[in-house]
């Protein structure tokens, strides 16, 4: 029978406690969302909403085409100016997924005969860069900069390194002025990902390159994504004119994709300059981020410290993750819960979103509820 194998990978996911489902929220959830990624709280802001809005009047729902064809428009290229002088780079070039960027990024700066290093935290989508790559990949351990130097030892021609700059599952940040040192020594260059870092590290908000003093460096590449702290959809590659001139002409999910709509193009911009209005808004969500993790391991449960606005409290075992989330969405709390094979040590945890606009009673809330919940 054809696809026979499926009902057999289903079945071991059962027995393994890991099926994933589909779960639609409505628009007036009543949920308190300590899941989401709007680490800023700009998704429903006014401003966001009615960017999106005025850009889907102006430009209509779709790009209609791929960026090359007809999918650039004004808008796209106003939003990539603003966001390359926000962050610091000469110029920056949007997508229409932050998992497209960091494709395109990998694999186009990753040719035959190069050395990819890859952090053995990294996201997902850099790791499939990573797989697609005509390059030779080195996964190296986690945050470990020694690590790097022996990995781009073993190599003599191109090679790069690839991190994120915040890693999604416990919220840690990577040594990235440590990391771009071993890389010059090299020459190699450095591409991270800042997913989680864009809105809540640096002066203001302008990500963890900005505040390692890497921010327009040559030998630096930064993708993010606009769908976190920006509250709407897309992703960017921000570097060198020369790099970004490369990816237009030999990135694949450039070329080969439809551009980013104009709706998510506009809430984009429209986040960033209400971020430049109020960059206080990176600082309270880091805030936030502390107050959690204090809280949480004051009540006696095991929480990584976060670097950014990512807090993580480990479980025992993949079921009780599950059995825990549910119990705490039961209670008025959605949270997330990463289990393997999202998380490359194995360990289970609820992930907690820290955002800006969440109150101290919200806090003190999520903190009860998790705790009164706990396995």
């Amino acid at each position: 029978m054809a696809f026979g194998w499926i009902e057999e990978q289903a079945d071991a996911r059962r027995r393994a406690g890991l099926v994933r489902t589909l779960r639609p929220r409505p628009a007036d959830s009543p949920l308190l969302d300590l899941a989401g990624n709007d680490y800023l709280g700009l998704a429903r802001h006014p401003e966001v909403t009615e960017g999106a809005a005025a850009a889907a009047r102006t430009w209509g729902g779709g790009s209609t085409g791929s960026r090359l064809v007809t999918g650039t428009t004004e808008l796209h290229a106003e939003l990539e100016r603003e966001l390359s002088g926000f962050c610091g780079f000469e110029v920056a070039l949007v997508f229409s997924s932050g998992y497209a960027a960091n494709l395109a990024a990998v694999t186009a700066l990753a040719p035959h005969g190069s050395l990819v290093v890859s952090d053995a935290g990294n996201h997902a989508s850099l790791i499939d860069g990573c797989r697609l790559a005509r390059g030779t990949t080195q996964v190296v351990a986690h945050a470990d900069p020694d690590a790097v130097r022996k990995a781009l030892g073993t190599h003599e021609g191109p090679a790069v390194l690839v991190s994120d700059t915040v890693f999604s599952v416990d919220g840690d940040a990577a040594p990235l002025a440590e990391l771009a040192a071993v890389c010059r020594e090299r020459g190699a260059g450095l591409l991270a990902d800042d997913a989680h870092g864009l809105g809540v590290l640096g002066a203001g908000g302008r990500g963890a390159a900005h505040a390692a003093g890497l921010a327009g460096a040559d030998d630096v590449v930064v993708t993010a994504t606009l769908s976190k702290s920006l509250g709407s959809q897309g992703g960017v590659v921000l570097g060198p004119a020369r790099v970004i001139d490369h990816l237009v002409n030999a990135a694949r999910t450039f070329i080969f994709d439809t551009g980013l709509a104009p709706a998510a193009a506009g809430a984009a911009l429209a986040a960033l300059r209400l971020l430049r209005r109020e960059p206080e808004r990176a600082a309270r969500a880091r805030a936030v981020a502390a107050e959690l993790h204090a809280r949480l391991t004051a009540a006696g449960l095991e929480a990584v410290r976060p670097d950014a606005a990512v807090v993580s409290v480990r479980a025992p075992s993949p079921e009780q993750a599950v059995r825990w989330a549910a119990d705490c969405r039961a209670a008025g709390l959605a949270v997330g819960c990463f289990r393997p094979p999202s998380v490359p040590d194995g360990i289970s945890r609820l992930r907690l979103t820290a955002r800006a606009d969440l109150s101290g009673a919200q806090i003190e809330r999520a903190v009860r509820v998790i705790g009164g919940t706990r396995p």
